[in-house]
């Protein structure tokens, strides 16, 4: 009888599958490339056939191959979740939770985060700030998302829905004379929110389900920057209602077509749907329903569609 696979063997196929490259999979193992290569030809020799074909430009996983990855990462998830379980004593969670968030820099979000960690001391949370999509079954554990589509594989649970609201400064108004009507934004200058800087938003939603077409002189992906370009007169922005809460009573900001543009802003955590959800997800997951400002989504988690 074969010896039973070993898990460093499992973990340099799924990080090689994943990484499509020896050398970055090698260093994201921290290991050595001659050692990684070793672990996938003791892995192909347990079990009799060829899992990955390579060329010189690029790795392709063979049928056997794909059918072992499936596997393969239930496998090392299961341990994971584990020993995760072996070290949760009395409520306390221990291991590692990476967390992707987008660039919300509001007080009241970042000490939630900072309460999370408090509240489970023993657990290594990494949070970083994109506005990218990461990838839920390799760079990070969960997100936090706005307005996240639904996607193949994914579990989302709303844990606030925030208005967004076109504010600008008193001193910019002077300048340039108050809209009172959507088309009144045409020659405005407009400072607009994006994800990606290449293709900026540059329709803006109305109340009435349809858009306006806005002339932007500053595209960004950081809300923290848009609210000081506009409390410093550069323009109109589009920003939640929560973010600008103090310069909306100090008078720095005032809305712009109220009644006209209105739109709501869903923010979600979401997680890659697995057999096993690690304890550090589901508290992740439930703190933030509950300790997230605003107006609560639903309780019950949303799962995507399958893809395919």
């Amino acid at each position: 009888m074969p010896p039973p696979l070993e898990t460093s063997e499992l973990q340099a196929f799924t990080r090689t599958v994943e990484a499509r490259s020896l050398s970055l999979a090698a260093r994201e193992l921290g290991v050595p490339r001659p050692t990684l290569g070793r672990r996938l030809a003791r892995l192909e020799e347990r079990l009799g056939v060829r899992l990955l074909r390579r060329t010189t430009r690029r790795l392709a996983l063979t049928d056997a191959g794909s059918i072992l990855y499936q596997h393969a990462k239930n496998v090392l998830e299961a341990a994971r979740v584990a020993e995760a379980s072996v070290h949760q004593e009395e409520g306390v969670i221990r291991g590692e939770l990476r967390v992707s968030v987008p660039p919300i820099y509001e007080e009241a979000f970042l000490a939630t985060l900072c309460a999370f960690t408090e509240q489970h001391p023993e657990l290594r949370v990494d949070v970083t700030f994109t506005s990218q999509h990461v990838d839920l079954l390799r760079d990070a554990d969960v997100a936090v998302r706005a307005n996240p589509s639904m996607e193949g594989g994914l579990i989302m649970r709303t844990v606030r829905r925030v208005e967004m609201c076109a504010v600008a400064s008193r001193d910019y108004l002077a300048r340039k004379g108050t809209p009172r009507k959507a088309a009144d934004l045409v020659g405005h200058d407009c400072l607009v929110f994006s994800k990606d800087p290449r293709s900026p938003r540059t329709q803006w939603p109305l109340k009435n389900g349809q858009t306006i077409r806005v002339t932007s002189v500053l595209t960004t992906n950081s809300l923290a920057l848009l609210r000081t370009a506009a409390c410093r007169g550069r323009g109109i922005a589009l920003l939640p209602s929560n973010l600008i809460e103090d310069d909306l009573r100090s008078l720095r900001l005032v809305h712009v077509l109220p009644d006209v543009i209105c739109v709501r802003s869903v923010l979600a955590v979401v997680y890659a749907e697995r057999q096993f959800v690690s304890p550090a997800i589901r508290a992740f997951v439930a703190w933030m329903a509950t300790s997230t400002a605003g107006e609560a989504g639903s309780a019950r988690p949303r799962r995507s569609a399958r893809a395919g």
